[in-house]
């Protein structure tokens, strides 16, 4: 096992200037180099400088202010230095499980969520236009949700077109009416951000429905503070590791007020689902039970959990399931994944659900096109974080448009997920082209298309060479009382060389991502 230097009884700016002045790390396993006897190049020889904003080096080469002193530390250590520290953080996520799933894969379902060892870091500035930008978002969509399943005020207004929403396959016509606890539909959300060459941050989409990847942001963390403690030492980083105890006061917000220790389950569709470590992971940190729909059953309108010692009442699933599967008696009749009666379980309000069934219209990417004017409409604001050009498919001018210029566009289907579903003009075939302008012409309301972005880039260990790889940014917001959006995030990376495309399930990885204060 890799040893570090250990620093006692220094202040943190005394910790911060010996390390800047250490030119070797003691590794007694695999190396003892120090810097005057290294011979090879320096990691970041030959890094090229692409049109997109890069979040380490400046358009001149420097590197960023905040970004110095890792530059320098990276810089300062031989390449197999990091390449070992590297392995064994490969290593530490083979031991602990931290997997993903990825359906029809050839080799098998499971497999290392890729990590890079190089943080991407963002600075407090930058974290409160995100933070605040989140807040405003997240409640302007409640209220949204909230009115779409009752009055209907913005319908009425033609802020949004009624048959952009009716036609929405996530629109559920059964919520209408119901009132959910704390008129909270969405509780947990993971908005995916893109920094533009401007430098300026910008929502490429909502993720409201079941949005996953966050204990792969905490599993980021633990793993560089135990292969780079004094690394991570060095900067004034902000914790992350109380999103769980976060969650779970959100949860608990939902519980009816006169109850001192409520029920609370996670609701996992099982060990086959690609975030089943996650849902795991995340019961385990809040302490509640990891349910499959068998476990629980519906008495009189109310769910129970099956134990040992028999029933015992639930008051608030944490579900993990999507609505299509939450219940056979109202949704797909086919689903062995949710409980039969939980709706009117729901509709009663005898249980809560987070979070809410019908809360997908929200992230349906028509739908988001629509978001700015949403946050004016009921906040009377304008937004903090801008969405990304979008051209809905349903209106005439915005399909001709597409069609005639299928090459220069990202095409999406309105309702995946995953990076399924897409089409990235510059990078696509003739054929697939095709294929794509087929499906346009049959039903332009399932597409939308979007400008190519040039996605911000960060260094990343490649081959010993640290090299700009496409990133993009999901922060995670619970909202209880109020909405708390943890510092840092899922910076997640198009690890192929030229990729856009930075999902898990389509050859992507991750980074730990450092806020500073």
């Amino acid at each position: 096992m890799a040893e570090e230097l250990v620093i006692d009884n220094k202040t943190r700016a005394e910790s911060a200037a010996f390390v800047s002045s250490l030119s070797t790390i003691v590794n007694k396993a695999s190396y003892s180099q120090s810097q005057n006897q290294r011979q090879d190049p320096g990691l970041f020889d030959g890094y090229p400088q692409l049109p997109a904003w890069d979040e380490m080096m400046a358009a001149h080469g420097g590197a960023r202010p905040h970004f110095r002193p890792l530059h320098e530390r990276l810089e300062s250590l031989p390449r197999d230095v990091w390449s070992a520290r590297q392995e064994e953080a490969d290593l530490l996520f083979l031991n602990q499980g931290i997997t993903f799933n990825v359906y029809g894969a050839a080799e098998g379902t499971e497999k290392v969520f890729p990590y890079d060892l190089i943080p991407r870091i963002l600075t407090s500035k930058e974290w409160n236009v995100i933070e605040t930008g989140m807040d405003q978002r997240l409640r302007a969509l409640n209220l949204f949700l909230w009115d779409l399943y009752h009055d209907q005020k913005i319908l009425k207004d033609g802020v949004v077109p009624r048959d952009l929403v009716e036609s929405c396959k996530h629109f559920r016509k059964e919520m209408i009416g119901v009132d959910v606890p704390q008129k909270r539909y969405v509780q947990i959300c993971g908005t995916d951000l893109i920094r533009i060459p401007d430098g300026s941050f910008a929502v490429l989409e909502d993720n409201l429905r079941v949005p996953s990847g966050v204990s792969y942001m905490l599993a980021n963390r633990q793993v560089m503070k135990h292969v780079l403690p004094l690394l991570f030492g060095s900067y004034d980083v902000r914790p992350n590791d109380h999103y769980p105890m976060e969650l779970l006061a959100a949860l608990r917000f939902l519980a009816p007020p006169d109850l001192t220790d409520p029920v609370i389950v996670l609701l996992t569709p099982g060990v086959y689902n690609a975030a089943y470590y996650e849902h795991a992971f995340l019961a385990r940190q809040m302490g509640i039970p990891l349910v499959e729909g068998r476990d629980l059953v519906v008495v009189d309108k109310k769910v129970y959990l099956k134990t040992t010692r028999g029933l015992r009442k639930v008051d608030v699933i944490y579900r993990r399931v999507d609505d299509d599967f939450i219940d056979p008696e109202v949704f797909r009749k086919d689903s062995v994944l949710g409980v039969p009666g939980l709706f009117q379980a729901y509709k009663a309000g005898n249980v809560a659900l987070s979070n809410a069934i019908g809360t997908g219209v929200a992230d349906d990417k028509a739908i988001y096109a629509y978001v700015p004017r949403i946050i004016k409409y009921y906040l009377d604001e304008e937004a903090i974080l801008p969405n990304v050009e979008t051209y809905i498919l349903a209106e005439p001018e915005a399909l001709k448009y597409t069609l005639e210029n299928l090459e220069k566009l990202v095409v999406k289907a309105v309702g995946e997920a995953g990076g399924y579903g897409m089409l990235i003009g510059p990078h696509a075939t003739k054929e697939e082209i095709e294929e794509f302008r087929k499906a346009i012409v049959e039903n332009p309301r399932n597409y939308i298309a979007q400008p190519t972005l040039q996605l911000s880039t960060a260094p990343c260990l490649v081959e010993g060479k640290a090299r700009p790889r496409h990133i993009d940014l999901r922060p995670y917001t619970v909202f209880g009382e109020k909405p708390v959006t943890v510092p840092g995030g899922l910076t997640r990376v198009a690890l192929k060389e030229g990729s856009l495309v930075v999902n898990s399930s389509q050859g992507g990885g991750s980074k730990d991502t450092w806020v500073l204060y």
